[in-house]
């Protein structure tokens, strides 16, 4: 008998069940994302408006095949998805539509909200159609509502997820910069419009970070993974306006779920 092909052998038997035991073996690894079930709540920015494919069973709400949310669970294959994602849809919106399909046993929340209760969509309105500084009031008012109202309407929303599915993992990620100041961009807004744009989101996500955070949930920041791919950058992943297609304006390109919102969701769910 050869000893030193037994000791190996037996070795290799000890770590198999010490690995297994430790629940770090190759089976658990490949089955954790398959056990989970997922929700993805929120805006546009997670339903995909932007990437197109939208599945035409949405409606309004403008589900992509293409937007994060649906691109992990394609990946990951969890237990069940539930998609209720829609476009436009505010914070009130999300507590009255969405959070059917939670429940005691999901595991996964995503979520993107609170851009469209600061006035998103009316902040890029008045800023393109009008002068610079109607643009710039107009984001200081945006500003000062995310610091007085915002706060109480995400508590409203985190409290009911958290009352529904009290066990789930809860992801909130954050909105990108829009521009990158000093681009290629000739034409259009103003240096000083595009910096008090950029300046509004990094302040809603704070405000959204402080909110998640107290709530104790995980904040998810997008910021870093749309750096170089802003409006102005020549390799944008964000829609400029789009006059054949508004809706699509100011919203991730399937570069940008795919590139910008999928892997922090990934790293965090």
């Amino acid at each position: 008998m050869n000893l030193s092909r037994v000791a190996a052998f037996s070795s290799s038997l000890l770590l198999g069940a010490v690995l297994a035991l430790a629940g770090a073996g190759p089976a658990q690894a490949d089955t954790t994302a398959q056990s989970l079930d997922y929700v993805a709540l929120g805006d546009s920015y997670s339903s995909g408006v932007g990437a197109g494919s939208y599945d035409s069973s949405s409606g309004n709400c403008k589900r992509s095949t293409r937007a994060y949310p649906r691109l992990w669970a394609n990946a990951n294959s969890p237990s069940s998805f539930a998609f209720t994602a829609c476009s436009g849809a505010r914070t009130g919106d999300v507590t009255a539509n969405q959070l059917l399909p939670l429940n005691s046993s999901t595991d996964l929340v995503s979520i993107t909200i609170g851009g469209n209760d600061a006035g998103f969509a009316d902040v890029m309105t008045t800023c393109v159609l009008q002068s610079e500084a109607t643009c710039v009031n107009r984001v200081a008012q945006a500003k000062a509502y995310v610091d007085t109202t915002l706060p109480g309407k995400l508590d409203q929303v985190y409290s009911a997820i958290t009352a529904k599915a009290p066990s789930a993992q809860v992801v909130v990620l954050g909105y990108p910069r829009f521009y990158k100041l000093s681009g290629t961009c000739v034409a259009g807004l103003t240096e000083n419009e595009r910096a008090a744009i950029n300046g509004a989101a990094d302040h809603l996500n704070t405000a959204i970070a402080k909110r998640a955070a107290d709530h104790g949930y995980a904040f998810a920041s997008v910021v870093g993974t749309f750096t170089g791919h802003e409006i102005c950058s020549g390799s944008s992943w964000l829609h400029s306006v789009n006059w054949l297609n508004i809706g699509d304006s100011y919203h991730p390109t399937a570069s940008g779920q795919s590139g910008g919102y999928l892997p922090v969701f990934a790293s965090n769910a």
